[in-house]
């Protein structure tokens, strides 16, 4: 036997020897793989019958196959636990989720039993008392704060869910006495009331007050807190469509439209109240006065301003105001009123050969301040009213004060003169004159020249 025959001997031995062993592998020690046949048969997928080569690559080839189906199985193993896991957190979710709702639930049960409670007083039984004060502008916790602070309420968040589901969440500033029994619709209809608030103030509004001057002294009062708002009304429309009588063509040259219209009488007002409800109390006053009749001092019968005006039919009801207002300012009393009245009336029919072409009335030269001090003082330098009779014809655009009655009734019947002059000395007596030279002699005997 040559030596390449030796060679191949011992070659194809080896390769005998090896292809011996891989068959011993598989069929004793690997039975792992005849398994993973039988799971590619279960997939449908064609399992080598024999193994046609016992080649090297072979062998790599089925490592490989070997591999991909224990992967397959760990990726099929590792779903059916995340499978497993997802059932058992949707179990857990569930179970807290059922027992949320359950809390939640009896939360809201509870709430409402308690809130429902209260909402009927079922739980206030006690026929009993409360002082309380209800701040200005008052938001709805501020009104359910006070109210539970009192015993009113127990309940003050179902108290603002009510109120807010009942569109009542609008409260006004105010002191009530109220009872700690009543429910809560009762509770909102006695605080919409302003005839239950116990903080009340009187006020007299005296004739002869301007606009300014009424809100001052209302300020004062304590009844408004602030005059601005309540001298904004006075100069608006806003009353206009409740009262046909404030409304006039020269609106535009007023300082204030209702001048005049605030009947001056004692009033009684709440602490801070709103400007609108102060100034309806007025305008329903002056209505009612100027329509009906009434009792006045001096007068056998009861006089009705509305009609008597539309019998002399020579002014209107607002100049009839416009003349009462100078009347009021102007008079030492109220004999001296109709005195006045007269010269007042002499002057507007009178003509220039009489030499009077104005009214020349002191009262109306700072309108609408009083004198000229009260002017302030970015504009006092150079001021000139509208109102001023000393520069302008006839009477002013409007009042310039608020006349009482008999200053109303004198401007309707002025005494029967030819006086065109007046003045009054310090003391208050009165003068009268027919023509200029009597009223400079008058004048002196005044000590006011």
């Amino acid at each position: 036997m040559d030596n390449n025959s030796f060679e191949e001997k011992s070659a194809n031995e080896i390769r005998r020897q090896k292809v011996q062993n891989f068959h011993m592998n598989i069929n004793n020690d690997d039975l792992a793989v005849g398994e993973r046949y039988r799971q590619l048969e279960n997939l449908d997928v064609e399992a080598p019958e024999t193994i046609s080569s016992y080649s090297d690559d072979d062998v790599k080839k089925q490592m490989k196959r070997s591999s991909r189906l224990h992967i397959k199985a760990k990726r099929k193993e590792q779903k059916k636990e995340r499978k497993y896991i997802d059932r058992q957190n949707k179990r857990r979710f569930r179970i807290i989720w059922w027992t949320s709702v359950a809390l939640a639930g009896l939360t809201v049960a509870l709430f409402l039993m308690v809130g429902v409670g209260d909402m009927l007083a079922m739980n206030r039984s006690e026929d009993g008392y409360a002082t309380i004060a209800i701040p200005e502008n008052p938001s709805l916790s501020d009104v359910s704060r006070v109210l539970a602070d009192k015993g009113v309420i127990r309940e003050p968040g179902f108290f603002e869910l009510y109120a807010k589901l009942t569109k009542n969440e609008d409260f006004s500033q105010g002191d009530y006495k109220i009872k700690t029994n009543m429910d809560y619709e009762a509770i909102i209809n006695y605080l919409g009331s302003m005839q239950n608030r116990t903080d009340t103030i009187k006020v007299t509004i005296t004739e002869g007050m301007n606009v300014q001057e009424i809100a001052a002294y209302l300020v004062k009062k304590g009844a408004l807190s602030s005059p601005d708002h309540f001298l904004e009304l006075c100069k608006s429309d806003y009353f206009d469509e409740d009262y046909e009588f404030v409304k006039h063509d020269n609106d535009d040259k007023r300082y204030y439209k209702l001048e005049g219209y605030l009947f001056p009488d004692t009033y009684e007002c709440y602490k801070n109240e709103r400007a609108e409800l102060t100034i309806t109390r007025m305008l329903d006053n002056f209505e009612y006065r100027t329509t009906y009749d009434q009792n006045v001092d001096g007068y056998s019968k009861a006089v009705n301003v509305s009609k008597r005006i539309k019998d002399i039919k020579d002014f209107d009801l607002d100049q009839i105001l416009t003349i009462a207002s100078v009347i009021q300012a102007e008079a030492a009393s109220v004999e001296d009123m109709y005195n006045v009245s007269s010269v007042i009336h002499n002057r507007l029919a009178s003509d220039a050969d009489e030499g009077v072409l104005r009214l020349d009335l002191d009262s109306t030269k700072y309108y609408p301040y009083r004198k000229r001090s009260d002017i302030p003082d970015d504009i006092r330098k150079g001021y000139k009213s509208t109102y001023n009779t000393y520069s302008i014809k006839g009477l002013p655009p409007g009042p310039i004060c608020n006349p009482g009655m008999q200053a109303i009734l004198a401007a309707i019947y002025p005494n029967d003169t030819d006086y065109l002059y007046f003045c009054h000395a310090k003391d208050g007596t009165p003068y009268y004159a027919y023509d200029l030279s009597e009223h400079e002699y008058n004048l002196s005997l005044a000590g006011l020249i």
